[in-house]
């Protein structure tokens, strides 16, 4: 009976027959699913409408139709019922024992009949699940097709001796509904027999129990199936699940690591993009600053034989001129003597006009009618190496072909709180790519002696103390690595202070002198303070030998000293973005941002320059000067804390307290440059574009304490220059002055 379980179930619905009907082909289906699988087809071919339009086609004529309906296991499961041209296409499905049936094209009414009873769609079509006929019901609907009344006594007589293997094995009298099955003595029992006859203890208890589910094993779907205890199989697949999970786990935290990760590589590539453009754009700007010096070096050189070629042709034409005007004079005159018809009053004057003649004729001997210049000038200029190596210029790779450090740039550190003490700090250049294990920091004696060592270390800032008053002081700075030294940084020279008093004294201002004083406390000694870092601001600047930095004569002669500083963002706006050491400023808003050198001047001539690196859109960028309290989130010059020109690609204004004035035509773009000439000495503020004074001077009168400022947006980018002499011409001026 087991084996004929399949033959008493439903093609369609996997179950046994419920009220089983016989199709015309012998097939048999339940009648709820017979139902299901109906497909309404058009009015135009329907048996009703063939007969009326005089077709002649019987009934057994559409059950011959399904040969066009036959499908195949390898078709793609959508064709048309019953071979009608015009009858919808509708996918098919597969019943739970693998035979492919046809629902219905749209769900049945709602009705409260029996499924027998519920009236059926007009024009119905039914397809066999099995062997895929097709034919149209009539007006009976499934009422048509007979009840098979054996199957149906065959699946209840099946169902009632599958219900019987259902009870206890081992009740004496009426036989109670089994809920376990033992594995091991393949035994059904009732749980009052289970603790009777199979103890959980004892040599019973290794046996597993399985629970019995009723309409598994009356249905016989899961009889042959392996089975396993509940307990165990729970475990074992909890177990199994925590494992997975774990590893899981593992992958998800480190997902989340890597997309971290890939974040803050986005975050580094945007900033070093940033930092990398500004270097390039500094880089190729040096080398169109020094290939414009050269060009003004040759065209100087140029004019000066071009003068010199003038000058000569010049006198020869002027000294040519007063020998042919005494020639043609001479010829006047002897020619009127000739006339003369007194022999004796000719020969009176004759001989001295003879010898005349001759002389004059000499002085136009060989040579005095050839010209002294050539009009060829003999200068040609071989540029192939310089464009050869412009071709040639491309980025190197990022490992430096020499190990050995960079040179270190040395400066003043930001503050020098005690007299008696010099602060000094050092970095490595922005371009540098190979890394120093440490520093070595010398110092002279204080009188043009030998440098000896006063630090070795891996920190960038050192403090010595105990120097000699009234003395100059060299230091210089070198860095290492297991390879070797690089060479010494430029020399840096300081002054220290002539005041004799022995008390310490911190600065209570800013001190931008030339010099730096330094308290005298005892002759010089090594001793070391090292100290990490200095918050606070820049108020000194320092003056480097002029032999050993070659600056301008005319800084030397205005005695003035050279700023070399950076921006500071520790003052800026937080919307201000800093690159290539704190040296390139751009904004990440629109509106206007302020930011402000970290060094401050009260006394002397200082001159710094700003490169234009990006200009878009035509904004307003402001250039000057500024008090540390200046607001930060407008234009510079909007209040009374700046001095500033603000400028376009067309045009300045000077601007202070929201104040504009003196409108001069001449604008900025892209690699155009900004100077700023503060000259505290006449208390004036002077701005030029490309070397070009823009204006008039544009403030006078100023006093106090003034740090380098700019305001600007994201469509500007600039970068700073300082350590500059002062323009020439500004020197000449101030000497005559």
């Amino acid at each position: 009976m087991e084996e004929m379980e399949e033959e008493l179930k439903c093609p369609v619905c996997g179950s046994f027959y419920r009220e089983p009907i016989i199709l015309p082909c012998s097939h048999n289906l339940c009648q709820a699913c017979a139902r299901n699988i109906l497909v309404q087809t058009p009015e135009s071919e329907s048996p009703q409408s063939r007969r009326a339009s005089g077709s002649g086609v019987s009934d057994y004529d559409y059950l011959d139709l399904d040969k066009m309906s036959l499908y195949s296991e390898a078709d793609s499961g959508y064709g048309s019922y019953g071979g009608f041209a015009s009858a919808p296409t509708t996918p098919c499905q597969k019943s739970p024992n693998g035979v492919r049936v046809f629902p219905p094209a749209m769900p049945p009414p709602p009705t409260h009949l029996s499924p027998a009873l519920a009236p059926v769609p007009r024009n119905s079509c039914i397809t066999c699940p099995q062997c895929h006929r097709s034919l149209i019901l009539d007006d009976r609907g499934l009422r048509g097709f007979p009840k098979n009344r054996v199957l149906e006594g065959v699946i209840d007589r099946y169902q009632q001796s599958k219900a019987a293997a259902l009870k206890c094995q081992l009740c004496e009298k009426a036989p109670k509904e089994a809920t376990v099955m033992c594995e091991q003595c393949d035994v059904f029992y009732c749980d009052p027999c289970r603790l009777r006859c199979h103890p959980p203890r004892g040599p019973l208890a290794k046996h597993r129990l399985m629970p019995v589910c009723y309409q598994c094993l009356e249905e016989g779907k899961h009889s042959s199936h392996e089975v396993k205890a509940l307990g165990a199989m729970w475990k074992l697949h909890k177990s199994q699940l925590s494992q997975a999970l774990n590893g899981l786990s593992d992958r998800a935290k480190e997902a989340k690591e890597f997309l971290v990760q890939l974040r803050n590589m986005v975050q580094q590539i945007q900033e070093n993009s940033v930092e990398f453009e500004a270097c390039l754009v500094a880089q190729c700007d040096a080398l169109i600053d020094a290939l414009n010096r050269r060009k003004a070096q040759l065209l100087a050189r140029v004019n000066k034989e071009h003068e010199h070629k003038l000058k000569v042709v010049r006198d020869q034409i002027s000294h040519c001129t007063v020998k042919l005007r005494q020639t043609t004079g001479l010829m006047e005159y002897c020619l009127e003597v000739i006339k003369e018809n007194d022999p004796s009053g000719f020969l009176q004057i004759s001989d001295a006009l003879i010898r005349r003649v001759h002389l004059t004729e000499d002085q136009w001997g060989k040579g005095t009618l050839t010209p002294r210049m050539t009009t060829d000038f003999d200068l040609s200029l071989d540029n192939s190496p310089l464009l050869q190596s412009i071709h040639q210029l491309d980025f190197v790779q990022v490992k430096a072909s020499s190990p050995v450090p960079a040179t270190p740039i040395l400066q003043l550190e930001e503050r020098c709180t005690h007299n008696s003490s010099a602060t000094l700090s050092w970095k490595q250049p922005p371009l540098s790519t190979v890394p120093a294990e440490g520093y070595i920091l010398e110092l002279d004696d204080g009188s043009g002696g030998q440098f000896r060592e006063v630090y070795v270390g891996k920190e960038t800032m050192c403090t010595v103390d105990g120097l000699h008053f009234n003395s100059t002081y060299n230091a210089r700075v070198k860095a290492f690595n297991k390879t070797g030294v690089s060479p010494y940084s430029k020399t840096l020279v300081l002054q220290t202070s002539e005041d004799t008093d022995s008390e310490e004294q911190t600065l209570p201002f800013p001190v931008p002198s030339e010099r730096l004083p330094l308290r005298r406390m005892s002759p010089f000694s090594s001793t070391l303070n090292l100290q990490p870092s200095f918050p606070g601001r820049s108020y000194f600047d320092f003056r480097s030998s002029p032999h050993q930095l070659s600056l301008h004569s005319s800084l030397q002669s205005l005695n003035a000293p050279v700023a070399w500083f950076a921006f500071d963002p520790g003052s800026a706006h937080s919307d201000i973005i800093f690159s290539n050491d704190n040296l390139t400023v751009t904004c990440s808003s629109y509106d206007d941002r302020v930011v402000l050198g970290k060094t401050g001047f009260s006394k002397g001539v200082h001159y710094w320059e700003l490169t234009i690196d990006r200009y878009d859109n035509h904004p307003d960028p402001a250039f000057g000067v500024a008090r540390m309290d200046v607001m930060k989130d407008v234009m510079l010059g909007k209040d009374d804390k700046a001095w500033a020109m603000y400028v376009d690609n067309n045009r300045s204004w000077f601007m202070h307290n929201n104040s504009h004035t003196n409108r001069t035509e001449g604008g900025i773009k892209k690699g155009a440059t900004i100077g700023v000439l503060l000259d505290l000495n006449r208390k004036t503020l002077t701005f030029f574009i490309n070397d070009e004074q823009q204006g008039p001077i544009a403030f006078e009168n100023l006093e106090g304490l003034f740090f380098p400022a700019v305001s600007l947006n994201r469509n500007v980018q600039v970068t700073l220059h300082t350590g500059l002499p002062v323009p020439d011409f500004y020197s000449s001026r101030a000497s005559i002055a």
